[in-house]
């Protein structure tokens, strides 16, 4: 019900998930975020005016739309397969034509090879890539932070254990806040938010 509820008021289009497989078994199948899942993440988590926050995996730019509408950031979403990122594009005409134009953009591009902006400082993954494309990804945002000193955070949705381990063992990030979903992460652990962050 929600997920109509919410393409409707954004009026977008980003039900179903995709068919057929990536060429690479490196990128993981489009699936977007739940609308329930992100109402609870946005109940315990706090977002800025002021944010920049860049969507690895973005699909069809659901979380995009979502965060211009009820928080007026800025947002980018990166997307590697060419059809998702046209099907993204359609969504922001619909958006704009309803919501008016915002502050949302789209980048066709290997998550790995995106060009971190130095006000990017929130960066969201719903396991979308294998670990060794994360890791890459990690660090070209840290060596963004050694050119443009900030504080940022990443959040991660269904996080693999691979991602979660990487981060605490190999990194100066540390756990914020982690947010369960209610009534599903008693039958799937994954089922949830960690926030991590990188404190200068």
């Amino acid at each position: 019900m929600k997920e109509y509820y919410y393409d409707k008021l954004l009026n977008i289009k980003t039900r179903g998930d995709q068919q057929g497989f990536n060429k690479s078994l490196h990128y993981h199948r489009y699936e977007p975020t739940p609308y329930s899942a992100l109402e609870e993440l946005f109940r315990h988590y706090e977002i800025n005016h002021d944010d920049y926050i860049v969507d690895f995996g973005s699909g069809k730019g659901r979380l995009n739309f979502y965060l211009h509408y009820f928080f007026d950031v800025t947002v980018v979403g990166v997307e590697m397969n060419e059809a998702l990122y046209h099907e993204a594009l359609l969504n922001q005409k619909r958006y704009v034509k309803k919501n008016g134009k915002g502050k949302i953009q789209f980048v066709c591009s290997l998550a790995e090879e995106y060009q971190i902006n130095r006000f990017d400082n929130r960066f969201y993954f719903f396991n979308p890539f294998s670990i060794q494309v994360f890791r890459r990804v990690v660090n070209n945002i840290l060596r963004s932070l050694e050119d443009h000193p900030r504080e940022f955070e990443m959040v991660l949705y269904y996080p693999s254990e691979d991602y979660i381990y990487f981060l605490e063992q190999d990194t100066a990030f540390e756990k914020k806040k982690e947010v369960t979903l209610p009534y599903v992460y008693e039958h799937n652990p994954n089922e949830r938010f960690i926030i991590y962050k990188l404190t200068l």
